[in-house]
C-alpha cells in the first residue's frame, strides 16, 4: 500500500492537471466563502474606504466577464506555449527529458493560477444581480431584499487575483525560454543527480565494495515493465514477519517480465499471501523515472552529450557541459559507500539490495560517452580534465585507478579517430594526465 501511495505522489508531481484541478477547487471554495461573507455584511467597511469606490452591478458584471474571458484565453495560450516548448526540448535534447519538463513547477503553477482565476471569476459572476433582476429565494426574501447585489469583497479579491495573474504571466514568459536553454536543462539534471546521490548513498566510503548478496529461492515477477519504485519498508516488514532474509535481484530502472526473479528468499520460507505482498512492493511501469534511480539521470546527461557530438548537431560545447556534470557526479559517488543502507535495526537489516559498484557508475557515464568524445578534440581535452578532477578528492586508490583507466581508453580511441594537430594536442594532454595521476 505504501508503495502505491508513493508512486501516486510521484506521478501527481509529473503532470499538468493536478495543480490546475487543485487551484480550481480552491477557487470555487474561496468564491463561495467570500460571497457568503458579502451577504452577511462583512464588506461594509469597504464603503468607508475612500480609495475604493463601490462597484455597481453593471460594472461588476463587466469586470468579472473581462477577467474570466481573458484568463481562459491566457490559459489556452500558456498551455500551447508549454506544449511547444516541451516538444522542442524533448525532440532536441532527448525524449527521456519529457519527464523533467512535465515536473517543472513553474509551468504547472502558472497554468494553475490562470485556471483558478478564471473559475473564481465565473463563480463570483453568477452571484451579481442587476437592479432590475428579482432576487432568488422564498417569497419573504424577495419582498424584503434590496434591488441588486454586488459582492464587493469578492470583487476586490478578483481584482487582486487578476493582478497576480499578470505577474505570473510575466514570470512565465521569462521562465519558458530560460527553462529550455541547454545550460539550464543540464544544470537541473546535474543538481537533481547530486541530490539523489546524497539521498541514496548518505554514508562516506569506508573501503571495499558491497559484499555479494546471499543465495536463496527466487520469487519471480508476474508482470512486465520497468521497476519504477521499490518500497524497502514493506520488504523489511514482510521479511520480519516471515523471519527470513531477502536479497534483491533487481534495482530501480531494471526491466522485468514474468519469470524473471525479483527477489531471493534466504534463510526461510513464505506463504502465498506474503509472496503477494513482496511483489506489491515493486511498482512497474512503461517508462523509467528518476525516482530512486540515479542511473536514469546519468543516462540523460550521456544522451545529451552524445546527441550534441553527433555529426548532425556538432555542438561540442553542450557535450562539454554534460561532461562537467558527469565529472561532478562521479567525484561525489567516489566519496560514497555505494551500499544502500537503511536505518539499523536491533537484529540487523533483513533486506539486501542488489550490490552496486563504482565501476558500474563509471560505465554508465564516462564509458558510455567516450565513443562520441574521442572524435571531438575539444571534448576529449575536457574529458581528460574531468577525469583528473574527479579523481583528486578520492581517498580510494582503486577508484582513482578506474578513472585513470578511462583516460587511457579515451586516448587509445582518440588515436584511431583523430590525426594531425588535433591528435598532437590530445597526446600532450594525455601525457599531462598521466603525470597528474603519477603524482
Amino acid at each position: 500500500m505504501r508503495v502505491d501511495i508513493r508512486w501516486l505522489l510521484a506521478r501527481l508531481n509529473a503532470n499538468y492537471w493536478f495543480y490546475p484541478a487543485l487551484f480550481a477547487l480552491g477557487a470555487v471554495l474561496l468564491a463561495f466563502g467570500l460571497i457568503q461573507a458579502d451577504r452577511m455584511g462583512a464588506a461594509e467597511w469597504l464603503n468607508r474606504v475612500e480609495a475604493i469606490v463601490p462597484a455597481r452591478p453593471d460594472g461588476a458584471a463587466n469586470m468579472l466577464t473581462v477577467i474570466a474571458g481573458s484568463m481562459i484565453g491566457v490559459a489556452s495560450t500558456v498551455f500551447s506555449i508549454t506544449i511547444a516548448a516541451v516538444a522542442y526540448a524533448s525532440g532536441t535534447y532527448g525524449p527521456r527529458l519529457l519527464t523533467n519538463f512535465m515536473e517543472d513547477k513553474g509551468n504547472q503553477l502558472s497554468l494553475a493560477t490562470f485556471i483558478g482565476t478564471f473559475v473564481y471569476a465565473i463563480t463570483v459572476l453568477r452571484s451579481v444581480r442587476l437592479d432590475e433582476e428579482p432576487p432568488a429565494g422564498t417569497d419573504d426574501a424577495i419582498a424584503t431584499a434590496l434591488p441588486g447585489f454586488v459582492p464587493q469583497l469578492s470583487l476586490l479579491v478578483a481584482y487582486f487575483l487578476m493582478a497576480l495573474s499578470i505577474a505570473v504571466l510575466v514570470y512565465f514568459l521569462n521562465h519558458v525560454p530560460s527553462s529550455i536553454r541547454i545550460n539550464s536543462v543540464l544544470e537541473g539534471i546535474g543538481r537533481r543527480l547530486l541530490r539523489d546521490i546524497d539521498e541514496n548513498y548518505p554514508q562516506d566510503h569506508r573501503g571495499g565494495e558491497s559484499p555479494p548478496a546471499p543465495q536463496g529461492s527466487p520469487l519471480a515477477a508476474q508482470a512486465t515493465g520497468y521497476v519504477q519504485l521499490i518500497e524497502f519498508d514493506d520488504l523489511e516488514e514482510v521479511a520480519r514477519e516471515a523471519d527470513c532474509r531477502l536479497a534483491l535481484d533487481v534495482r530501480t530502472g531494471d526491466f522485468v517480465h514474468p519469470g524473471m526473479p525479483l527477489v531471493r528468499i534466504c534463510e526461510g520460507e513464505m506463504d502465498e499471501r506474503q509472496e503477494k505482498r513482496l511483489r506489491g512492493a515493486f511498482t512497474l511501469g512503461s517508462t523509467r523515472t528518476p525516482t530512486q534511480d540515479p542511473r536514469f539521470l546519468l543516462d540523460e546527461l550521456v544522451e545529451i552529450g552524445l546527441r550534441a557530438l553527433s555529426p548532425g548537431i556538432n555542438d561540442p560545447f553542450t557535450a562539454i557541459t554534460a561532461i562537467h556534470w558527469l565529472g561532478a557526479a562521479i567525484a561525489d559517488l567516489g566519496l560514497r559507500d555505494l551500499e544502500r543502507r537503511r536505518e539499523d535495526h536491533p537484529d540487523g537489516n533483513r533486506v539486501t539490495p542488489l550490490p552496486e559498484t563504482f565501476g558500474q557508475f563509471i560505465e554508465r557515464s564516462f564509458d558510455a560517452i567516450r565513443g562520441g568524445v574521442a572524435a571531438s578534440p575539444v571534448a576529449a581535452l575536457v574529458m581528460f580534465d574531468a577525469l583528473r578532477d574527479a579523481a583528486i578528492p578520492l581517498p580510494d586508490r582503486r577508484r582513482k585507478d578506474m578513472l585513470r583507466e578511462q583516460g587511457r581508453m579515451l586516448y587509445e580511441q582518440a588515436c584511431n579517430r583523430l590525426d594531425g594537430p588535433d591528435l598532437h594536442r590530445v597526446e600532450e594532454r594525455y601525457t599531462a594526465f598521466r603525470c597528474d595521476f603519477a603524482g
